[in-house]
């Protein structure tokens, strides 16, 4: 992919940074992600990427996720529900380091917190119903980033991971 300019660094969750996102969309995964076959982005055109199924709990104020197993960071260390809820509390900022600019912190206002069950299942609790809440996690920008990288490495050029993805059972192309 041809980038016009270089970005001023390559964390696709901190600040307004199109350049940075343009980059590395192609080197992280989602838990889900909108059908690039579909014409339009909607709720029904959401598939799975880095979880393989997902189930809203009767209220629709908690989702959960159920992940792929074998897939495995640029460093060779198993991706696991822990990356997810890392992630999330990153942008909610409950994590220990902190992201220099949070701009998607307000997106997900309506997230009370994030809980895992094993390597392979990981539940997201809302404060209230939100249907659209998949949406959110399923447009470009939400990536899933690996616990064991700190933030400012993320921001470093020569840091960044790997696409996550190297797994036997591959997740849905992102190719238009």
């Amino acid at each position: 992919m041809h980038v016009w300019d270089s970005p001023p660094n390559l964390s696709m969750l901190e600040g307004v940074n199109p350049l940075a996102a343009r980059t590395m969309m192609p080197v992280f995964n989602n838990l889900v992600m909108f059908d690039q076959h579909a014409k339009q982005s909607r709720l029904d055109a959401i598939v799975p990427d880095l979880a393989t199924r997902w189930e809203w709990n009767e209220d629709g104020t908690a989702v959960t996720f159920w992940l792929r197993h074998g897939v495995k960071w640029h460093d060779g260390r198993p991706f696991t529900a822990n990356d997810v809820k890392c992630t999330w509390d990153l942008i909610l900022d409950k994590a220990p380091e902190r992201l220099r600019q949070n701009v998607r912190k307000s997106w997900y206002k309506n997230l009370g917190q994030i809980t895992t069950n094993g390597d392979y299942e990981v539940t997201f609790q809302l404060k209230r119903p939100q249907p659209a809440f998949l949406m959110l996690i399923a447009h470009g920008p939400s990536p899933i980033y690996p616990c064991h990288v700190s933030p400012a490495q993320m921001r470093q050029h020569r840091s960044a991971p790997a696409r996550s993805c190297s797994s036997n059972s591959s997740p849905t192309s992102r190719s238009s």
